[in-house]
């Protein structure tokens, strides 16, 4: 199943399917088995990436409604 991703409302983003977690240096997490995890949205989890269920306790409010993005901008090309 491919992942889904989806951005709870005054919480964190749930991650559902077959995905992989990596730190900035390439690292994989090791996720334990799970097929969903949640990822701390609101900065204050101790066990970041994943949420602890803190933004519960620090009143965390954050509501995103699906949108359309704009279409990217163009990459530049060096100047040769």
């Amino acid at each position: 199943m491919a992942a889904k991703v989806t951005v709870v409302n005054n919480g964190p983003i749930r991650i559902e399917g077959e995905f992989t977690i990596q730190d900035s240096e390439g690292n994989s997490f090791g996720l334990g088995g799970r097929s969903t995890i949640s990822l701390c949205r609101c900065g204050l989890a101790e066990n970041k990436p994943f949420c602890d269920g803190t933004h519960g306790r620090s009143g965390f409010n954050s509501q995103c409604k699906a949108r359309d993005l704009p279409p990217p901008k163009p990459k530049l090309t060096p100047a040769v």
